[in-house]
C-alpha cells in the first residue's frame, strides 16, 4: 500500500526536485537515512504500519539545496501521516486522491510557518484564498493581490518599514481575520492589488492594515517582476517571515525571507531556489554575475519571454558555434550589437537593456566575467545529434551546452539547465 501510494505523488515530487529521480522501498539490512554527506542524494526514513521505508530522491550534476531537503521531509511528514488516516480497506483509491491534490499544498502550509507549531490551517487557508483568487478576473484581466505576514511585533516592524517607501495605513477597528469570504468585494484586491499595495497581517490571518507605495517603483523591470524590492521588508518583519502574491499571470507566489520562491504554476507547487543556479554557474560565472542571471532568468519565465543564454568556456571559440545571425548581414542590426557587446549585464540590467536583449530572439553569450560577447546568435545545432525532444530553443541549448553552461527559458515559462548536451535541472 505504501509504494502504491507513492506512485501517486512521484511525478510531482519529481517535478518539484527539477526532475530528480524519486523512489520509496522498505528497508533491507539496516540500511541508513543519514544524507549529510551525500549532495547529490536525499535519503529520509519513513515508517508505515512498523514496517520501516526509506525515501531516496537523486540528481545527476547538481546537488540538492538546503531548501529543496527541508520541503521534502515536511511533505514525508504530511505523508506519514495521511497514510495512516487512509490505510483502512478499502480506500486506497480515496487516499491517492487526496494525495495527489493536497499533500503539496500541505507541505508548503507546513514549510511557512517554520517551527511554530499550531498554525498550520491558518496558512493553509491563505494559501487556497489566493489560489481561489488566481482563477478570477476583472473586467477581463487577472485579480491580483497580496499578504505580507510579520513575526515579529507589529511596532518594529512598522518603525523598520518607515525607511521604505511604504506608508502605513491602520484598518483600526475595521481589522478582520482573513476568511472565505476576503475577496467577496472586488475593491478588496483592486486597490490592494499585490502591486503598489499589500494587505499586512500576522501569522495567524488577521490582517492589521495595508502598505501602499508612495514613490514609484524601482525603474528596472527585472527587479519589479523578482520582487526584490519586498526582500527590504522581510528583512523588518521578522525571521520566518514571508510575502505572497497572486501575479499578473494568475500564479501565487511566496517569496521567504531567505530569498527563495515558491511558486504555484500550472496546478502545481514548485521552488525557485536561486542556490541551485549558483551551484550550477558557480566557477564558470562571478558570483555577482550569477545573481544578475538569476533573477533575470525569473523575470523571463514570469513575464512569459523565451530565451537561450550561454555562459561560455574562455577557450570556445565564437565562430565555431555561429552558423548566422538574427539580424543578418543588415547593418543597423550589427551596429546595435556592436553597442552592448563587451558591456557587464549589471550595467545592461540597470540600463534596462539586458530584459530587451535576452528576450529577442537567438543565443546570448557572455563569458565568466559576465560580459556580453555576442547576442542574436543563431548556433550550429549539427552537435544536438537527431534525438532532441522538442523546439527550435531546446535544440539550440543542447548544442550551446558542449562550449559552457546553458540556462533555457520557454515561452510558456519553465526555465531549464543544460551542460554537456542534456537537461539535468527544470524549474516550472
Amino acid at each position: 500500500m505504501p509504494k502504491s501510494a507513492f506512485n501517486a505523488i512521484e511525478n510531482s515530487l519529481q517535478s518539484f526536485l527539477g526532475g530528480a529521480k524519486a523512489s520509496l522501498a522498505e528497508v533491507e539490512g539496516g540500511e541508513a537515512g543519514d544524507e549529510s554527506e551525500r549532495p547529490f542524494e536525499i535519503l529520509v526514513p519513513l515508517e508505515f504500519d512498523k514496517t520501516p521505508y526509506i525515501f531516496r530522491a537523486t540528481r545527476k550534476d547538481l546537488g540538492f539545496t538546503f531548501t529543496e531537503r527541508s520541503f521534502i521531509k515536511e511533505l514525508l511528514i504530511a505523508f506519514e501521516g495521511l497514510y495512516g488516516g487512509f490505510s483502512a480497506q478499502g480506500y486506497a483509491a480515496h487516499f491517492r486522491t487526496a494525495l495527489l491534490t493536497s499533500l503539496t499544498d500541505i507541505a508548503v502550509a507546513r514549510f511557512i510557518r517554520g517551527d511554530r507549531k499550531g498554525v498550520f490551517w491558518p496558512t493553509q487557508s491563505l494559501i487556497q484564498l489566493l489560489k481561489g483568487l488566481s482563477y478570477q478576473r476583472y473586467e477581463g484581466a487577472p485579480a491580483t493581490s497580496g499578504f505580507l505576514v510579520y513575526r515579529t511585533q507589529l511596532d518594529d516592524f512598522l518603525g523598520a518599514a518607515e525607511k521604505t517607501r511604504y506608508d502605513w495605513f491602520d484598518l483600526g477597528e475595521d481589522r478582520r481575520r482573513i476568511s472565505g469570504d476576503f475577496f467577496n468585494n472586488p475593491l478588496s484586491y483592486r486597490i490592494v492589488d499585490g502591486l503598489r499595495a499589500l494587505f499586512v497581517c500576522d501569522i495567524r490571518m488577521n490582517v492589521k492594515g495595508t502598505l501602499r507605495t508612495r514613490a514609484p517603483g524601482p525603474r528596472d523591470s527585472i527587479d519589479q517582476l523578482a520582487n526584490r524590492e519586498i526582500l527590504s521588508l522581510l528583512a523588518a518583519a521578522g525571521e520566518g517571515a514571508f510575502a505572497i502574491f497572486v501575479n499578473k499571470v494568475s500564479e501565487v507566489e511566496i517569496i521567504l525571507d531567505s530569498d527563495q520562491l515558491l511558486v504555484w504554476r500550472k496546478g502545481s507547487w514548485g521552488v525557485f531556489d536561486p542556490d541551485i543556479y549558483r551551484e550550477f554557474f558557480r566557477g564558470c560565472l562571478d558570483k555577482r554575475s550569477i545573481d544578475y542571471l538569476v533573477w533575470s532568468v525569473y523575470a523571463l519565465s514570469k513575464a512569459r519571454h523565451g530565451t537561450v543564454i550561454l555562459v561560455a568556456e574562455d577557450e570556445t571559440d565564437l565562430s565555431t558555434l555561429r552558423k548566422g545571425s538574427v539580424g543578418g548581414r543588415e547593418a543597423l542590426s550589427r551596429a546595435l550589437i556592436r553597442h552592448v557587446r563587451g558591456s557587464k549585464i549589471g550595467l545592461l540590467k540597470r540600463s534596462g537593456e539586458l530584459s530587451r536583449i535576452l528576450s529577442s530572439d537567438g543565443l546570448t553569450v557572455i563569458n565568466r566575467k559576465g560580459e556580453l560577447l555576442d547576442t542574436g546568435v543563431i548556433i550550429d545545432t549539427s552537435k544536438a545529434g537527431d534525438l532532441v525532444t522538442g523546439g527550435g530553443r531546446t535544440t539550440a541549448a543542447t548544442a550551446a551546452s558542449y562550449y559552457g553552461r546553458v540556462v533555457k527559458v520557454s515561452e510558456d515559462g519553465p526555465v531549464e539547465l543544460y551542460r554537456n548536451g542534456r537537461c539535468v535541472y527544470r524549474f516550472g
